[in-house]
């Protein structure tokens, strides 16, 4: 039997719910199509919980090449007809959209510059940590989510908000935002520095 561990107020007492807290939300990811990938997820949880997404990621992946941009970039009407039809994942023509248009947004800001450092920019290059006692107290934006939403809408990205920028900044380890009586909490301040 294993051992209860304290998590974020957030996590349900789903499995995959629990493994992707203890494994991926908050660790610092500086791989630049890992970070586009999340992105476009993050994106798909607009009006919708992340679980929900979480429960589906994999059929994203599947229906979008891996999130390898320069595949996605090349989709045409065709694919966002098939990609309608698709009920693993959400059947949103706007936000099927907004993935290929990311893809596109995304090979021509790489053009001059690596998405990681564009995305890291926003936060000097480093992870914001964040001393919560309660989840609830987090912001849902801040200063920098919202210049990062204002840039990436700049440079031709859709459903990039400031909230779900923000979601986006926690996920990837831009921000710590595990509560100090999480066990994670430690450890992600260690990858952090």
């Amino acid at each position: 039997m294993s051992e209860k561990r304290n998590r974020c107020g957030w996590v349900s007492d789903d499995p995959l719910y629990q493994h992707y807290h203890d494994t991926v939300w908050g660790r610092p990811e500086l791989d630049s199509q890992q970070l586009f990938a999340k992105l476009c997820l993050d994106g798909q949880q607009a009006g919708l919980s992340w679980i929900t997404i979480l429960k589906k990621q994999a059929a994203f992946e599947d229906a979008f090449y891996h999130f390898d941009p320069v595949k996605i970039a090349k989709m045409t009407e065709a694919d966002v007809e098939r990609l309608m039809q698709n009920a693993g994942i959400i059947r949103s023509r706007a936000k099927i959209n907004a993935i290929i248009t990311n893809a596109r947004a995304y090979l021509k800001l790489i053009e001059t510059q690596s998405f990681s450092d564009f995305i890291w920019q926003f936060t000097g290059h480093k992870t914001i940590v964040n001393e919560w006692r309660d989840y609830r107290d987090a912001p849902t934006s801040t200063a920098e989510s919202k210049a990062m939403a204002k840039a990436l809408k700049k440079a031709g990205f859709k459903f990039v908000g400031e909230t779900i920028c923000y979601a986006f900044m926690q996920a990837v380890g831009m921000v710590n935002d595990h509560t100090l009586d999480c066990h994670c909490y430690s450890n992600v301040c260690e990858l952090a520095k």
